[in-house]
């Protein structure tokens, strides 16, 4: 899995940022190594030199080999919780859809026979 990450002006100490994200992420996604084939963590100050709540934001778009790609925002006060509110929510999202998809592979068809009736 890589892991991509990318910031805006607004922020500083941008290496230290991005070891940080990259070990995180790891840690966090771990279960879907499998799944997943790249993480592109966004993270911006939006409001940039101005205080206030909710200014910082994290887009997270999780790639799924020969899936549309996945992507959950998260605003806050702070990077970090920005961060980790979007890890969990990328998280969640991702054990809804592989879920999903992996309930949907373990069916049976009902035109097993290719005529649309079951064969008996």
């Amino acid at each position: 899995m890589q892991i991509q990450v990318n910031t805006s002006n607004g922020i500083t100490n941008k290496d230290t940022l991005e070891r940080w994200a990259d070990t995180e992420i790891k840690q966090q996604l771990s279960r879907f190594v499998q799944d997943v084939t790249r993480v592109e963590v966004h993270l911006s100050d939006e409001n940039h030199d101005k205080a206030g709540s909710g200014d910082k934001c994290c887009v997270m778009e999780a790639r799924l080999a020969h899936h549309q790609p996945l992507a959950v925002t998260q605003h806050a006060a702070s990077l970090d919780e920005a961060f980790r509110g979007a890890a969990d929510k990328l998280k969640r999202l991702l054990d809804n859809t592989l879920g999903r998809l992996n309930n949907r592979r373990d069916r049976d068809s009902i035109r097993k026979d290719g005529t649309g009736f079951v064969a008996e």
